[in-house]
């Protein structure tokens, strides 16, 4: 689920104020990069946690067992990290950077338990096309973001109401069990989410003007690496739909 941390900025996208001494501007846009380059570090790295306790997991036997056994402790996998995600984005302001990093951390490790069923029911071979072809679809789309000087933040809200009609629609088909709905569910998440890797990107490269040389940056890196992991995450998990092989 796609959580937005702050408010779309409406000034102009990643860059000072127009009169700005060259310097001033040089020595912004290098900031700016060592600041994206954070936010995709931690991201990636949260990608990879995740899938590296996801492998483990299934591995182990314990993700046979818990997550298919039905018992308290599958439904404590299930729903912490959405906890997380929650006290993260409403919390920021109450936790250090150093909280929020913990948390970070804790989140991704809980996805890759939560996530570990699809070891048990895809090819791994299947798994690792469609996360290649997830990261190659994020990035195209991610660079876009990042480039583009078209405001972008119209299409957000729109995504946004998106990802509030596929919760609804997931919910709805827990009870319907419809393989069609599920594909069309899916059809629609890749786009969303597609969509929203495009908007996050520009949302975070804009918020650098607001917090650059402040004690905000460092929460800023973490939450805006959150998003970014959370439309990668969606957008893998749809896309495993069409591409996932079955054992």
């Amino acid at each position: 689920m796609e959580i937005m941390a702050w408010q779309d900025p409406r000034t102009t996208f990643g860059r000072p104020n127009v009169g700005a001494a060259p310097q001033t501007e040089v020595a912004f846009d290098a900031g700016l990069r060592a600041y994206m380059l954070k936010v995709y570090n931690y991201m990636a790295s949260g990608v990879l946690l995740t899938g590296l306790v996801a492998m483990l997991f299934a591995s182990s036997g314990l993700a046979q067992d818990i997550m298919f056994g039905g018992g308290p402790l599958k439904w404590l996998i299930i729903l912490s990290p959405l906890a997380i995600v929650f006290a993260m984005s409403f919390g920021q302001n109450k936790f250090s950077t150093f909280t929020l990093q913990a948390m970070f951390w804790g989140f991704a490790t809980l996805m890759g338990m939560s996530m570990s069923t699809i070891f048990l029911v895809y090819t791994g071979a299947s798994i690792a096309q469609t996360f290649f072809a997830t990261s190659a679809a994020f990035l195209g789309l991610s660079l876009y973001g990042y480039t583009t000087k078209k405001d972008l933040s119209g299409m957000g809200s729109f995504l946004i109401m998106g990802v509030v009609g596929l919760l609804v629609a997931m919910v709805i088909n827990i009870f319907l069990q419809s393989t069609m709905m599920h594909f069309v569910i899916s059809a629609i998440g890749v786009l969303v989410f597609a969509g929203l890797t495009a908007y996050d990107t520009q949302r975070i490269k804009s918020m650098y003007a607001y917090v650059a040389g402040t004690d905000m940056v460092g929460k800023t890196i973490v939450l805006s690496a959150l998003s970014l992991y959370l439309d990668f995450i969606n957008m893998f998990q749809f896309l495993l739909t069409f591409m996932g092989s079955q054992d």
